[in-house]
């Protein structure tokens, strides 16, 4: 019997291992272009302010065809116009904008970017109401955590923990690609339904209703260098969605 639960023992922190590299292998470096970061929980959206609002979560969109990378169109002979179908209009500038990058880095599958963006959303934002930092830094930017770390600090000094339930993820939606020298960009808008509550010390509500499910867009920004061999995908900007 000992035998059999350290075999287990073993399989399930390999799969842990396994799980957390697939959703590293989604976020990357820094730009030097990143917008103002936000606090996930603020429940106001000020035009004027830079601090953006984040109370929810994306959702995931509709699940877009499976998409044909530049080298396997030209061996298969897939037309040029099918490389993105489910994910941009052939001749837009998201099209052109994920042709670059994945001109530049053939290993780009817009698909499974999608996959692992939704993952790491999902991620980021327990991993911010947990105050889990060690995770957050892995995925943001240096700018952006250092928004996120300084929220956190707050909340720590006020006494208050955050409390996040994520219902449902309805869409994640690619909205813009470019590269910049090396330097690969994917916007992705996230759709989703969110419950949210911060409590203080006491544990009475100071924000958000445990009992109310929020509507919430979010739109983010993911930064490769691709000169680089760091595979990873960081979070750089982030802004409230309409």
């Amino acid at each position: 019997m000992p035998n059999v639960f350290d075999i287990y023992t073993i399989i399930f922190l390999a799969l842990a291992v396994f799980i957390f590299l697939r959703l590293r292998s989604v976020l990357g470096q820094r730009t030097g272009r990143e917008r103002p970061p936000y606090d996930p929980y603020s429940v106001r959206r000020s035009a004027g302010d830079k601090v953006v609002a984040m109370p929810g979560r994306a959702g995931d969109a509709p699940t877009p065809t499976e998409t044909v990378r530049p080298v396997e169109a030209a061996e298969s002979g897939a037309s040029a116009t099918d490389q993105w179908k489910g994910i941009a209009q052939p001749g837009s500038a998201l099209a052109s904008g994920l042709d670059a990058i994945a001109a530049d880095d053939r290993s780009f599958d817009a698909k499974h970017f999608i996959t692992g963006a939704r993952a790491a959303y999902e991620m980021i934002v327990t991993a911010y109401a947990e105050g889990d930092r060690r995770t957050l830094k892995n995925l943001l930017s240096r700018e952006v955590y250092d928004g996120f770390d300084s929220v956190i600090r707050e909340r720590e000094t006020r006494g208050e923990t955050a409390e996040t339930r994520f219902v449902s993820i309805d869409a994640t939606d690619i909205t813009a690609a470019e590269l910049r020298a090396r330097t690969a960009q994917v916007t992705v808008r996230f759709i989703s339904h969110l419950v949210t509550v911060t409590r203080d010390r006491s544990g009475n509500v100071v924000d958000g209703n445990p009992d109310k499910v929020t509507d919430v867009t979010d739109i983010w920004t993911f930064a490769r260098d691709l000169s680089s061999r760091d595979p990873n995908w960081k979070l750089v900007a982030t802004e409230a969605g309409h």
